[in-house]
């Protein structure tokens, strides 16, 4: 299905239901296959995904509000009415589903839908009994039948309720499968760039970890064999610095853990930790993630910090004679994101693994640290490597997704890799929230 939506402008609409979360995933799923998308939220969906995550991804502004204008002071839903080829709504809660089938048009998603003539893809989520109420079916099929609008049936599959029926969110390639067919025998219909909603004017990134503690490792680790020799590496830590900077522009609160650094630090800005060896940076580590206290936790941990695999088993207090020689017998350094992926209280982990001449161990890595993204590099690749302004990295997650990027500066690397780093919390405080939801909490509320 890649590129099967270029040149096509999709528009996802999102309701509050439980799923919402998923709508995240459903947005990068739409981009993958060519679409450009813009986002609608209905009020209840926004308790559940910020607007700022859509926006991050979608580059566009997101319509939550029907009397909002856009800056050229055109109305933005009927904008997208009229410009979009095929509008999605996943999740559509039962309230959504009730008021598109009488013409309530109470929010953006329903009011676009009425003004639009884009043919309309729907998919369901919610408790299985209210999934086979009558009325609930009764306004499936007015949409089916007499709309004419294309129904992507909820599977069958673990519920908000901990029950298990019909009701959940269809799997996310069904659901593009459907908006593939739906305008594949159809001519785009708004080609001209200028008719479509604007790309936002500001990057919504400037804000989207805002409130967020985050704590960046860089440089690399020196493991000292006398006072003035030692063990390390060619870590300019200048991936690390990037990776901070770029989430303080963002509004997180940085803790920057910083070994061997050969670029300024940003020490103005963020809270600065200086280490040399990897035993100084394991107990850095355990005091900024586990000893603050419950009220400062600390979001997500980003191990980019390239720490010595081998230490000298004993280091002299004296320099040593060259004359003599020099033997050495290594020890293995701890393995400090293992270490951490290990405990249970642990923030959301991201590592790096740099790769000389494949990355076909990288999935093995992710598996065997425990960590829910990786950053894979071969820095034997020209331009890749240690020390340069640019790399090209793979974003791999738990889930086992892949990420390929081209060769980008390492800033962008850091905002692709923030990307990923915000859409993951924004899920996990979503998931969060719903841990003690009753089951008639995870559908929108009633007519506002």
């Amino acid at each position: 299905m890649t590129d099967a939506l270029t040149g096509r402008l999709i528009a996802l609409g999102v309701t509050g239901s439980i799923a919402a979360y998923k709508a995240v995933e459903l947005l990068r799923a739409l981009t993958a296959a060519g679409a450009d998308v813009v986002v609608l939220l209905s009020p209840a969906a926004t308790r559940f995904v910020g607007p700022l995550t859509f926006a991050a991804l979608s580059r566009h502004p997101v319509e939550t509000e029907l009397m909002e204008l856009l800056p050229d002071g055109r109305i933005g839903h009927i904008v997208v009415a009229d410009s979009a080829d095929a509008i999605v709504v996943a999740p559509a809660t039962a309230h959504w589903l009730g008021a598109m089938a009488n013409g309530l048009a109470g929010d953006v998603v329903t009011a676009t839908c009425l003004a639009t003539s884009a043919p309309v893809v729907v998919a369901p989520a919610m408790d299985g009994e209210m999934w086979r109420h009558p009325a609930t079916q009764g306004n499936v099929a007015r949409l089916r039948d007499a709309f004419g609008y294309r129904i992507v049936d909820p599977d069958v599959g673990p519920l908000a309720s901990g029950q298990v029926g019909e009701g959940r969110l269809a799997e996310l390639e069904a659901i593009v499968a459907a908006t593939i067919a739906a305008v594949a025998d159809r001519p785009v219909r708004a080609p001209d760039a200028g008719a479509r909603p604007p790309l936002a004017p500001t990057s919504p990134r400037d804000a989207d970890l805002t409130g967020r503690r985050i704590v960046v490792t860089a440089g690399g680790t020196r493991e000292p064999i006398d006072p003035v020799r030692f063990i390390g590496n060619r870590s300019s830590g200048r991936m690390g610095v990037a990776l901070a900077e770029a989430a303080l522009d963002r509004g997180a609160d940085v803790t920057l853990i910083a070994a061997d650094v050969s670029v300024p630090l940003p020490d103005d800005r963020a809270r600065i930790v200086r280490v040399e060896t990897a035993a100084e940076l394991r107990a850095a580590l355990q005091e900024t993630l586990f000893e603050r206290g419950p009220t400062t936790p600390i979001d997500a941990l980003v191990m980019a910090a390239a720490v010595a695999d081998f230490t000298p088993a004993k280091a002299t207090t004296t320099k040593l004679e060259r004359s003599a020689g020099l033997t050495l017998e290594l020890m293995p350094t701890p393995d400090l994101l293992a270490e951490i992926a290990s405990n249970p209280n642990r923030p959301l982990l991201v590592g790096f693994a740099a790769e000389t001449g494949s990355l076909d161990r990288a999935a093995a890595k992710l598996r065997r640290k425990g960590v829910d993204l990786l950053v894979a590099n071969d820095v034997s690749e020209p331009g890749s490597g240690f020390g340069t302004d640019t790399n090209r990295v793979v974003i791999l997650d738990a889930d086992g997704g892949s990420a390929p990027l081209p060769l980008l500066s390492k800033r962008e690397v850091a905002e692709r890799i923030l990307d990923r780093v915000a859409t993951a919390l924004d899920a996990r405080d979503t998931a969060a929230q719903t841990d003690d939801m009753k089951p008639s909490d995870a559908v929108e509320a009633g007519p506002r």
